[in-house]
């Protein structure tokens, strides 16, 4: 799947639905650093995409990243829930607070 969208990218097909693709593929590859700059791409080409702030957030768990993910989950819920998808926005609020853990046990672990 992933050499077929890449193609398709590397043809000059280019868009928020695309870059999704690419991400959520990487990401069920466990390659979340290449899925990151996938939905960071689609955020940049649609912001109201709501699941790629979803995914990018748990792209930036997986990574260690606690700090961007809460960042980008604290972006993205509002915008699920403008767009009434209320079943991401309480995704996103599970996992911000996950992050928020990440980071307090981090600052125990200093």
């Amino acid at each position: 799947m992933v050499e077929n969208l890449e193609k398709m990218l590397a043809k000059g097909r280019d868009d928020a639905m695309l870059r999704f693709g690419l991400g959520s593929a990487y990401f069920n590859d466990g390659k979340f650093s290449l899925a990151a700059t996938h939905l960071e791409v689609c955020i940049a080409q649609d912001d109201s995409y709501s699941a790629a702030y979803k995914l990018l957030g748990k792209a930036y768990l997986k990574q260690g990243e606690p700090g961007k993910a809460i960042s980008t989950f604290e972006v993205g819920m509002p915008i699920a829930e403008g767009q009434g998808d209320k079943q991401s926005r309480k995704e996103m609020q599970v996992f911000l607070g996950k992050a928020h853990k990440e980071m307090d046990n981090r600052q125990i672990d200093l």
